[in-house]
């Protein structure tokens, strides 16, 4: 199931006893994560996967570890990579946020139409069944999971999943692993603000949601990055430069080596927005953003899903 992925076959990583990250490398556009926690005879899924080829490697990889599908799959958030595979594993109740619900539903397959070249199959969109607004307990057989809300973040609302007993942490593209983050949908203040919250849980091992497994320095590289992206965004409005332009002339150093770097346009204008007093979590023409970093790129950015 897993040929023909352009050299980016996924891997199912054992992070703690029958925890898994599920890790579709090289992290780069709708190439996600997920996770696969198993105990007592029961499975639950966090995140799918974009298109359906990848969908279905993801659920074969998942009874061959569980040896049985999950009951829950959690949306940690409402994009397409992270959700379109709901669909394959129709014995399962979907849970997410209710922002993550009315989000998917509102977008629809949207994301396939911006690299039409992607074969994406026959993807539909399954809605979550069960919506919270603050936290949420799952009891996997003997394993508990701590669902939390945070946010405007990455979206408007994400959910990350916590193991308290085994110290491990799904975050969702709340935080992504040597990827650029991506946040105009969201907040930049509010990742940082979600980040610090991540910190004081007191992780051992971030399942991110692109990159590699990583420990908590993550949470720290990711912050780093952010707060860069405030000071450039300060400094380029008190020179009147807009988004664009201050991208262009920004040094990024480290962080300009992470994948999908070009994200630096739209996190810059949800920066500038906030930093012009904008309330956090606004609305975002994401249409406009997009073709603006494509113009930055130079390119349609690659999509190897």
């Amino acid at each position: 199931m897993t040929e023909g992925f352009q050299g980016r076959a996924p891997r199912l990583e054992e992070v703690a006893d029958e925890v898994f990250a599920y890790v579709q490398p090289d992290g780069g556009w709708c190439l996600n994560n997920a996770g696969l926690i198993v105990s007592g005879g029961r499975a639950a899924l966090v995140d799918t996967a974009a298109t359906e080829a990848r969908a279905r490697a993801l659920r074969e990889a998942v009874l061959g570890a569980a040896g049985t599908a999950p009951r829950t799959v959690v949306n940690t958030h409402s994009h397409g990579d992270h959700t379109f595979g709901n669909f394959v594993f129709p014995e399962a109740v979907v849970v997410g946020h209710e922002h993550t619900r009315t989000e998917m539903d509102a977008v629809g397959l949207h994301l396939t139409g911006l690299w039409p070249g992607v074969c994406w199959g026959d993807v539909e969109v399954v809605l979550p069944e069960v919506t919270f607004r603050d936290r949420l307990t799952l009891h996997i057989g003997g394993t508990t999971a701590e669902l939390l809300c945070l946010g405007p973040a990455h979206t408007a609302g994400d959910t990350v999943v916590w193991l308290p007993a085994e110290r491990v942490l799904f975050t969702g593209d709340l935080v992504m692993s040597g990827v650029t983050p991506f946040c105009p949908m969201g907040s930049v203040a509010g990742c940082l603000e979600a980040i610090a919250v991540l910190r004081a849980l007191g992780p051992r091992t971030v399942v991110t949601g692109h990159g590699p497994v990583a420990g908590p320095e993550v949470l720290d590289a990711a912050e780093g990055y952010l707060r860069l992206v405030q000071r450039i965004a300060r400094e380029g409005a008190a020179a009147g430069l807009e988004p664009l332009a201050a991208a262009r002339e920004a040094d990024l150093g480290g962080y300009g080596d992470w994948i999908d770097a070009e994200r630096l346009v739209p996190n810059l204008h949800r920066a500038y927005a906030e930093e012009r007093g904008q309330a956090v979590g606004n609305a975002a023409d994401m249409p406009a953003l997009f073709a603006e970093m494509v113009e930055f790129h130079g390119g349609l950015p690659a999509c190897h899903a």
